[in-house]
C-alpha cells in the first residue's frame, strides 16, 4: 500500500501539504496541486477511509434505505439504487445499502452510529413513521418519494397525481367514456404508499373532470390474480374499453387474457400503462404508457443530499413532470 509519506517524498512536497491537498482545509498553489495530483495518480495511492473519517468526522458514505418488499417491482427499485451509487461516486461517496423492514430502527441506527455522512430513503409512505425521525434528526436526509406531509422534508419524485391524470385524460380524448385500474397489490395501498395514492388521486380527479366513468382494482399481478381480477372488473362494467394498468406484474397476462377474449387492442380494448420504459416497448403489445424516471430519480436525490452535506441545499420538493408515450395498444373508443 502506498502511504502518504511516500505521496509526499515523490512529489517533492512535505506530507501536511499532501494532506491539505487532499483535505482541501488550506489553500494550495495551482502548481503544487497538480504536482502532488500527479504523483497521487501514478504511484496509485487512495487514502485509508478510517484515517480520513477520524480527521474530517466525515464518513464520504451515504446510507440507501430501500426495504425490498415482494409486492413491489424490485427491478425499477435497483434501477434506482444503481443511479444512487453511481452518482454518489463522482461526488466521492460510496453508498451503504439497507434492504431490511426495519423502519424508524434503521433510521435511528444510522444518524446514532455516525455509519454515513447522510441518508437517501425509498418506498415512501404517505404517513411514512420514519419521518419524525428525520425531522428531530440534524442528519441530511432526501426522500425518493412524497409523503402527505413536506414540510422540513426534501423530496424527488415523479409527479404521481398528474401521471394518472394524464393516463386519463388521453383515454378521454380517444372517447373512452369506462375505464378500469389494475392497480398495485392490495398491500400497496394498505400501507398508503406514496407513490400508488398519488396515481389514484389523478385517475380520480381527471375523472370526475373529464366525466369519465372510472373504476379501481387493486392486484396481486400474475397470470391468476390478473384473471380474476379482469373478470370481476367485465363482471361489473362489461362496457369498459380501457385499461390503465399500474402493475409491471400484470401488464403481460391481461394483454393475453384480451386476446384470449377476442378482444383486439387497441381496436375493442385500449391499454395505457405506468411501466419502466422496457416494460412498455417489450409487451406483446407496445404500450402506450408513462415512464418511470428511475435514473433521474436517483441522480437528483444525491444531488440533492450532496447540496445538504455541502451546506448549499435546503428543504425543497423537485416533482419530476410525467411524460406520456403513445405506441401500438391506445386507439378511438369502439363505436357502440
Amino acid at each position: 500500500m502506498v502511504t502518504l509519506a511516500e505521496v509526499a517524498q515523490h512529489a517533492g512536497v512535505s506530507a501536511s501539504t499532501v494532506s491539505y491537498v487532499l483535505s482541501g482545509k488550506r489553500s494550495i498553489s495551482a502548481t503544487t496541486r497538480q504536482r502532488v495530483e500527479c504523483s497521487i495518480r501514478e504511484l496509485g495511492y487512495h487514502p485509508n477511509a478510517g484515517a480520513r473519517a477520524l480527521a474530517s468526522s466525515r464518513s464520504n458514505i451515504i446510507a440507501l434505505m430501500v426495504p425490498l418488499r415482494t409486492d413491489m417491482y424490485v427491478p425499477v427499485m435497483m434501477e434506482i439504487a444503481i443511479a444512487v451509487a453511481t452518482t454518489a461516486r463522482t461526488h466521492g461517496y460510496d453508498v451503504l445499502l439497507l434492504t431490511g423492514e426495519e423502519g424508524p430502527d434503521a433510521v435511528r441506527r444510522v444518524a446514532g452510529s455516525g455509519l454515513a455522512d447522510g441518508m437517501i430513503l425509498m418506498d415512501v409512505e404517505l404517513d411514512d413513521e420514519r419521518l419524525p425521525l428525520l425531522r428531530e434528526s440534524a442528519q441530511p436526509a432526501v426522500l425518493i418519494g412524497l409523503p402527505a406531509d413536506t414540510t422540513g422534508l426534501t423530496c424527488v419524485d415523479l409527479d404521481f397525481k398528474a401521471t394518472g391524470a394524464l393516463c386519463v385524460e388521453h383515454l378521454a380524448g380517444l372517447g373512452h367514456r369506462d375505464v378500469a385500474v389494475i392497480g398495485e397489490a392490495p398491500a400497496v395501498y394498505e400501507r398508503h404508499t406514496g407513490f400508488a395514492e398519488r396515481t389514484l388521486d389523478g385517475l380520480r380527479s381527471a375523472a370526475r373532470e373529464t366525466g369519465l366513468r372510472l373504476l379501481h382494482r387493486p392486484c396481486e399481478g400474475g397470470y391468476d390474480a390478473t384473471a380474476v381480477t379482469v373478470a370481476r372488473i367485465l363482471d361489473e362494467r362489461p362496457d369498459t374499453t380501457g385499461f390503465v394498468v399500474q402493475n409491471e406484474a400484470a401488464v403481460e397476462p391481461l394483454l393475453a387474457l384480451l386476446r384470449q377474449q377476442g378482444r383486439a387492442v387497441p381496436e375493442d380494448v385500449s391499454v395505457v400503462a405506468v411501466c419502466p420504459e422496457q416494460v412498455a416497448v417489450q409487451a406483446s403489445v407496445r404500450l402506450t404508457s408513462v415512464s418511470l424516471p428511475a435514473q433521474e430519480m436517483g441522480r437528483h436525490a444525491v444531488e440533492q443530499l450532496v447540496a445538504k452535506l455541502d451546506g448549499r441545499g435546503g428543504d425543497e420538493v423537485v416533482l419530476l413532470p410525467p411524460a406520456l408515450t403513445v405506441r401500438a395498444s391506445s386507439g378511438p373508443a369502439p363505436v357502440r
